[in-house]
C-alpha cells in the first residue's frame, strides 16, 4: 500500500487537547506547507485562560486517577499499550506530521514514528525499576532517600522532529508519575494532538496529557511562568531557552531541562576510513536538510586528506532526491518556512562574498516549496556566520588542521557544545580527544543517534541544561527528599 497522499484532503485535529478531548478553536497563526508554500490551516493561539484550563485539568487528573500512587507496574502497562497504538496508527500519524513538517512520510513511518513508540516503551519500564535508597547511618537511626514526581510538568517541543521530541518529554514525565501540559511548535502542531488522542484511547487517564497550541511568546511563556507548573522541559534554540529561563526567574524558581542549539564539529584525521567518514558526514547534514540541533555543520579535516574528503562529501551531497513530504519516494526535506530559507541563503551568500569557495550547492532549489541545495563551502572566513552561527539548514563549512592541538582549537566553540564527530582509527586518540572535546555527545566513526535510548542527550555551554533520553531523563522528572528516622 502506498503511503503517498493528497495533502488537500487529509483531515486534521485542529484545536487544543484538554481533559481528554479536542477543543475546537479558530486558527490565528497562518500556516503554510513547506513542500509547496501553500496556506492550509491556522494554528490556534492559547493565552493564559486556556493554559490555566490545561493546568487545572492536569492537577485534577493526577488527583482522580492517583497516577502517582498506583502500583508502578500499572503505569508501565498503560504506557506500553499507548506505544502499541502508536505503531498501529503509524500511517495516520505520519501523514498528519508530514503534511506540515519537513519530514517525508516514508521516513516517518520507518523512522520517527517507530522510534516514538520505542521511546515510550523504554521510559515505561523505568516506572517500577527505579527505587529509593537506604543510606548508611549509625545504629540509632534509619536513613532513606525517597523520590516522588513533581506534579504538573510543562513541556515545549520543537518543529523539526515533532512527534519524537514530544515523546522525549511525555514518556519520562508520565512514567515518573507526573501529568504534562505540552505546547508543540505552532508550525507543526497537529501530529502531537493526535498523539495525545491515541494516549487516551490506550488508557492513559484523561487530563494527564494536555496539548495547548500557540507560539512561544504567548503560550510558551504562559506555561513556563505558570505557578502550578512545577518543572519545565524545552527543546529549541539557545535564544528561546534564555527567554524561558528569564521568564521562570521573573515568576518563580523551578527546575528546567533545556536542550538547545549547536554548531557541531566533525573532525577527520588522515588515518580514518575516509569513505566511511565522508558518508557519515554527508548524511548528517542532509538529514532533514540540516534542520537538527545536532547537525554536524563544521567539517574539520587534516590537511593531507582535505581534498579527498571534501570531494567525497561533495559528491554525496549532490545526490539528493527532493520532493513533497506527502510523496513516499521523497528523501530530501524542504526548509520549514520561506523566512528560514531566506536566512540560510543570506548566510551562504555573505560567506561566498567574503571569499568562500562553493564546492557544491549555494542557493535555493528551483521548484515549488522551500527547498535549499546541499551546500559545501571551503576557505571560509573563521569569523563568518556560516562558521559561527547555527544555520539550521543543509550548509557545511570546511576548515583544515595540521595536528590534534589545532583540531581541538577549531572544534571548540565559544557558545555551543551539543555534539561532535570524530573519525580516526587510533584508539588512544579516540579516548584522549573524547576527554577534551567540550560536547555533551561525541560520535566516533559515525554521526547519528542510534535507537539505544539509554544514551542521554544534552549539551555543554549554552547548548543546554540537563539531559533528555536515558535514565537521566526519567530521574529529572522526580524530586528527592531525605528521611532520617530515630530508632
Amino acid at each position: 500500500m502506498s503511503l503517498s497522499f493528497d495533502p488537500d484532503t487529509l483531515p486534521l485535529p485542529i484545536g487544543h487537547f484538554i481533559d481528554g478531548r479536542l477543543i475546537a478553536a479558530d486558527g490565528t497563526i497562518d500556516m503554510r506547507r513547506p513542500s509547496d508554500g501553500k496556506a492550509y490551516a491556522g494554528c490556534p493561539l492559547a493565552g493564559d485562560e486556556i493554559v490555566d484550563q490545561a493546568v487545572e485539568s492536569a492537577k485534577a487528573a493526577l488527583k482522580t486517577s492517583n497516577w502517582a500512587g498506583v502500583r508502578p507496574r500499572e503505569r508501565t502497562k498503560v504506557l506500553q499499550a499507548w506505544a502499541d497504538l502508536i505503531e498501529a496508527e503509524a500511517e495516520t500519524l505520519a501523514k498528519i506530521e508530514a503534511l506540515s513538517s519537513t519530514r517525508p512520510v516514508g521516513l516517518l513511518v520507518a523512522g520517527d514514528i517507530a522510534v516514538t513508540a520505542e521511546q515510550i516503551r523504554f521510559f515505561a519500564e523505568f516506572a517500577d525499576k527505579e527505587t529509593s535508597d537506604l543510606v548508611p547511618t549509625d545504629d540509632k537511626s534509619f536513613g532513606m532517600i525517597m523520590t516522588e514526581p513533581y506534579g504538573v510538568v510543562g513541556a515545549i517541543a520543537p518543529w523539526n522532529v515533532p512527534v519524537a521530541t514530544a515523546a522525549w518529554k511525555l514518556g519520562p514525565a508520565l512514567a515518573a508519575g507526573n501529568a504534562v501540559v505540552l505546547k508543540p511548535s505552532e508550525m507543526t502542531p497537529f501530529s502531537t494532538v493526535y498523539l495525545a488522542e491515541l494516549a487516551v484511547r490506550a488508557g492513559v487517564p484523561a487530563g494527564l496529557i494536555n496539548i495547548v497550541l500557540g507560539d512561544g511568546p504567548t503560550t510558551g511563556a504562559a506555561i513556563a511562568g505558570h505557578p502550578d507548573v512545577a518543572k519545565v522541559s524545552f527543546t529549541g534554540s539557545t535564544g528561546a531557552g534564555a527567554a524561558i529561563m528569564a521568564n521562570i526567574a521573573r515568576t518563580g524558581i523551578k527546575p528546567m531541562t533545556l536542550e538547545l542549539g549547536g554548531k557541531s564539529p566533525q573532525i577527520v584525521f588522515a588515518d580514518a576510513d575516509l569513505e566511511r567518514a565522508a558518508s557519515a558526514i554527508a548524511t548528517s547534514i542532509l538529514a532533514n536538510a540540516g534542520q537538527a540541533c545536532v547537525a554536524g555543520s563544521r567539517l574539520l579535516v587534516e590537511e593531507s586528506v582535505a581534498e579527498a574528503v571534501t570531494q567525497a562529501v561533495a559528491a554525496r551531497m549532490k545526490n539528493v532526491r527532493p520532493g513533497p513530504t506527502w510523496d513516499e519516494t521523497s528523501q530530501y526535506s524542504p526548509i520549514i518556512s520561506e523566512r528560514q530559507l531566506s536566512r540560510i541563503d543570506g548566510i551562504v551568500q555573505a560567506a561566498l562574498a567574503a571569499g568562500g569557495d562553493c564546492l557544491t550547492g549555494g542557493g535555493p532549489i528551483d521548484r515549488e516549496g522551500y527547498f535549499y541545495q546541499p551546500t559545501l563551502i571551503a576557505n571560509v572566513d573563521p569569523s563568518s556566520p556560516a562558521v559561527t552561527e547555527e544555520i539550521f539548514g543543509p550548509v557545511l563549512t570546511v576548515q583544515t588542521f595540521r595536528d590534534e592541538e589545532e583540531a581541538l582549537a577549531l572544534a571548540d566553540h565559544p557558545t555551543y557544545g551539543l555534539a561532535a564527530g570524530l573519525y580516526t582509527s587510533d584508539l588512544s586518540r579516540t579516548i584522549r580527544l573524547s576527554r577534551q572535546i567540550q560536547a555533551g555527545t561525541i560520535w566516533i566513526n559515525r554521526y547519528s543517534r542510534s535507537r539505544d535510548h539509554i544514551l542521554p542527550t544534552g549539551g555543554y555551554k549554552r547548548s543546554g541544561i540537563g539531559k533528555d533520553l536515558g535514565r537521566e531523563a526519567y530521574l529529572a522528572n522526580r524530586k528527592s527528599k531525605s528521611v532520617l528516622i530515630g530508632l
